[in-house]
C-alpha cells in the first residue's frame, strides 16, 4: 500500500502565508501550497492559522457550500473582535462606517441576519434540535458581512480553500435589533442588498437551507465536533441572504430588511 503524503508542512505553510498577508495587508496572488483535498484539511489550516493569529474570536460566520461537498452544505470561519463594528442608528450622526478589504484580493458584501449566542453550549453536546438551537440565541440583528481575502481566487477554488483562509471573512457590521424576531418568522422577511444606490440582490432567507437558526444549529454541532468552545456573546453571521456581491474601493453598501431596517457601510482599502 502506498504511503500517504504528509500534509503537515503544507498546512502550516498555507496558514502562515495567510496570517502574515492579513496582518501586513498584502495580496497572495496564487494559492500558497497544495489545495486542501478535503474539508478536514481545510479546517486543519484554519486551526493552525487561529494559533498564529492575533486577536479575540468574537463570532463565527456560516456560509453555504453549493453544491454540497461530501454531503456537507455549510462552512464556518472565525470573526475577530477588532473587525466587528456597531455603527450608530442615527443617520445624522455622520458618514457610514468604512470597512476594509484587500484591494488586490477578493472583496464582497453580504446581507445577513446576525444571531448572538446567549448561553454557552455544553461542549459535550453533539446534536441539537432546531428548537434547542433557537433557545441558545438571545438576540437577532440585521447586518452586513464583509467577505475579503488576500487571495483573489478564494471562492473560485472551492470550499476547502475558502475554509483555509478564515472562511473568507474580514468583518461584520452589526445593525439594528430585528424587532419582532421572537414572535415572527424572519425567514419570510424580504431582504435587499444595494450597492451605490443600485439594487444588486433580493431574496428571503427561506431560500437558505433551513434558515438563520439552522445555521446556528449547524455551527453548534460543527464546533462540538472540532472541540472548539463557543461563548455567550459571540455572534453568528448566518449566511448571505441575497448572495455574495463583489465590491470595490469607494463603494457604498446598504442592506435592507423587511422594509423596516437598514444597515450601511462604505468600502475602503485595507
Amino acid at each position: 500500500m502506498a504511503a500517504q503524503p504528509d500534509t503537515t508542512d503544507n498546512i502550516r505553510h498555507i496558514a502562515r502565508t495567510f496570517v502574515d498577508a492579513r496582518r501586513n495587508g498584502v495580496a497572495v496572488p496564487e494559492f500558497p501550497g497544495a489545495v486542501p483535498a478535503t474539508l478536514s484539511e481545510g479546517y486543519a489550516v484554519q486551526d493552525a492559522a487561529l494559533l498564529l493569529a492575533d486577536g479575540i474570536v468574537a463570532g463565527w460566520k456560516v456560509g453555504r457550500i453549493n453544491p454540497p461537498l461530501d454531503s456537507v452544505d455549510r462552512l464556518t470561519g472565525p470573526i475577530f473582535a477588532d473587525q466587528i463594528v456597531t455603527p450608530t442608528d442615527d443617520p445624522a450622526a455622520g458618514d457610514p462606517v468604512a470597512m476594509p478589504v484587500f484591494a488586490d484580493g477578493f472583496a464582497a458584501a453580504e446581507a445577513e441576519f446576525l444571531l448572538r449566542i446567549g448561553t454557552a453550549p455544553d461542549p459535550a453536546k453533539a446534536h441539537y434540535t432546531m428548537a434547542e438551537a433557537r433557545a441558545m440565541v438571545d438576540a437577532v440583528h440585521v447586518g452586513i458581512e464583509i467577505a475579503s481575502s488576500p487571495f483573489p481566487g478564494i471562492n473560485a477554488l472551492g470550499p476547502t480553500v475558502t475554509v483555509s483562509d478564515f472562511g473568507n471573512n474580514n468583518g461584520l457590521v452589526i445593525g439594528a435589533d430585528a424587532a419582532g424576531w421572537r414572535d415572527g418568522d424572519i425567514n419570510g422577511w424580504p431582504v435587499e442588498l444595494w450597492i451605490n444606490d443600485a439594487l444588486i440582490g433580493a431574496a428571503t432567507s427561506a431560500t437558505m437551507l433551513d434558515g438563520p437558526f439552522g445555521a446556528v444549529r449547524y455551527l453548534l454541532e460543527h464546533m462540538a465536533a472540532r472541540g472548539i468552545a463557543l461563548s455567550s456573546g459571540q455572534w453568528v453571521s448566518t449566511g448571505a441572504v441575497t448572495g455574495v456581491h463583489p465590491v470595490a474601493i469607494g463603494d457604498r453598501v446598504e442592506a435592507r430588511f423587511d422594509g423596516r431596517f437598514a444597515v450601511h457601510c462604505t468600502i475602503k482599502a485595507r
